[in-house]
């Protein structure tokens, strides 16, 4: 079972922006945010001992939720390396 860490709330979304947005102001642009999910399994003293995957069409952004204020290392894969990974994982 997967449910949104955000559930609705914006600020935490992981804003960003296209390096193409260069133009004078450098701000004309339109931003895009990453929704996080993470398992309803995660455990841990406070919840927060887990994944959390931001899917997009073509690729499967993975951070551990320790990072979530801070920018820290994230992976991107794609689907079809994120469904072979989940697939691998459960049958252990």
């Amino acid at each position: 079972m997967i449910h949104k860490t955000s559930a609705g709330d914006p600020s935490n979304l992981a804003w960003f922006k296209s390096s193409y947005s260069d133009g004078p102001e450098g701000d004309s642009c339109v931003e895009v945010a990453l929704a996080w999910f993470k398992s309803t399994y995660s455990s841990g003293p406070d919840g927060e001992s887990c994944l959390e995957i931001a899917p997009t069409p073509t690729t499967i952004h993975i951070r551990d939720s320790k990072y979530r204020s801070a920018p820290g290392p994230r992976l991107a894969l794609a689907p079809s390396a994120w469904a072979a990974f989940v697939s691998y994982t459960s049958a252990r």
